[in-house]
Formats: C-alpha cells, sequence, structure tokens
C-alpha cells in the first residue's frame, strides 16, 4: 500500500443518493465496504464527513438564521452523519471511534490529538465530527487541519467528479481534466478544490491532495495502492 495513513473527507450530500435530502442507506452501506477493503490492506483510516445533506451553515443567514448559530447547527449535522457512518462500518466488522470538536460526551469523545493517532496505531478508524468546534470553518478545513495533526499522508476528497477540471464539467462539456496540478497552478488559475483556508493548510504543510470520484466502486482502493486515480496536488 502506497500510504500508512490517510484522512476520507467526504460530502454530506454524497450521503444522500438518489435522495433529495437526508441518508440513504444503500450508499453508507457501498462506502463502508469502499472503506473496508482498503482498511483490510493495512492502512490506517481517518474520515470527516460533511453535513450539506442536513443543514448548511451558510445557508442559515438566508434564513435569517444568525450565522454563528447557523454553523454550530451545521457542526451538529456532520456528527449525525458521521454515526451513520460509524454504525455502517461496524456493521460491516470495523472497528472505529467518533471524535467531536465539540463535547457530547454520551454520543462520542471530544478530539484529543494524542487519543486519535492511538486508535490510529491501533487499526481503528477514526471519524471526525463537530467541525474543528468552532464557527466559520468548513469541513474541507476540518479535513486539512486533522490530516496534519494526526499525520497523515495525504488527504483524499471523494466527490461526485473525477478530478480538478479547467472548468466545472457539469456545465462546461469542453472542459478538460488535470491528472496531476500543483498547488501554485490552482492558486493562479483560481480553480475551486477546497476552500482557501483548507487549501492554504496543506500547501503550507506540504500536504498532497488527490481529488477523485468516490462513487466508482474500487477507485478508493486504487489510491491507496498507488494507481493513478483522480487529480493529485502537489507541492
Amino acid at each position: 500500500m502506497k500510504y500508512k495513513r490517510l484522512l476520507l473527507k467526504l460530502s454530506g450530500e454524497s450521503l444522500m443518493g438518489e435522495k433529495q435530502y437526508g441518508i440513504d442507506p444503500a450508499m453508507l452501506e457501498q462506502y463502508a465496504l469502499e472503506i473496508k477493503k482498503v482498511h483490510e490492506m493495512g492502512t490506517q483510516i481517518a474520515i470527516v464527513i460533511g453535513g450539506g445533506n442536513i443543514f448548511r451553515g451558510v445557508q442559515a443567514e438566508k434564513a435569517g438564521i444568525d450565522r454563528v448559530q447557523g454553523d454550530y447547527m451545521g457542526m451538529l449535522a456532520t456528527v449525525i452523519n458521521a454515526m451513520a457512518l460509524q454504525s455502517a462500518l461496524e456493521k460491516n466488522g470495523m472497528y472505529t471511534r467518533l471524535m467531536s470538536g465539540i463535547k457530547m460526551e454520551q454520543v462520542c469523545e471530544p478530539f484529543i490529538r494524542r487519543r486519535a493517532v492511538r486508535h490510529l496505531e491501533k487499526n481503528r478508524i477514526v471519524i471526525f465530527g463537530a467541525g474543528i468546534g468552532n464557527p466559520y470553518f468548513t469541513t474541507d478545513s476540518t479535513a486539512s487541519l486533522r490530516a496534519i495533526e494526526v499525520e497523515a499522508d495525504v488527504v483524499l476528497k471523494g466527490t461526485r467528479v473525477d478530478g480538478v477540471y479547467t472548468a466545472d464539467p457539469e456545465k462546461d462539456p469542453t472542459a478538460t481534466r488535470y491528472d496531476k496540478i500543483s498547488f501554485q497552478e490552482v492558486f493562479e488559475k483560481n480553480l475551486n478544490v477546497m476552500d482557501m483556508t483548507a487549501f492554504t493548510l496543506c500547501h503550507e504543510n506540504n500536504l498532497p491532495i488527490i481529488v477523485f470520484d468516490m462513487n466508482k466502486q474500487g477507485n478508493l482502493l486504487k489510491l491507496a495502492q498507488g494507481e493513478d486515480v483522480g487529480t493529485l496536488i502537489t507541492a
């Protein structure tokens, strides 16, 4: 396996599957089986998942909700998704730990860096919920920060598209995909990969990012084995 320890970033919207809202059990099962294939090969896995299928903090302002209040609501949505994913992983025979940026002892552990690393060393899958516990930070930023803190080798961003394109491939049929691109080129071309805080964190800490299609079966295992899947962003 190419990576000893990786952080997988999943969007909350991906859990909707064919639904318009909420969690599709079929998607949970699919993701759990994909993660299991990699875990069984000995790779240590940390996961950050968004909450956009339930609530997005940035949408709260449009509804007249205070932005800070909305962001905390969004953090709680990520915990719901994390609990659902944890259940699916454990149902498929994996040991997991859910760690939260907000204290809620009856549901999950508080995030403590050394404890998170120890869980990974014991081959438990660690899911980070509730963002970093502060408003105004996205789950992309959480993924970058947690990956740096637990010394992951790479951030794998699972999306609906198979990499980074010159333009939005769902809107522009002439858009072409990059196999590999540098952090500097992404800045210069103003490509939409992650929010700027998350992207800068990875750039400054020389942490590579791979953007790939998580919904295509086998992609996660191929990446973990070092095959060229999606777009690699590196220094």
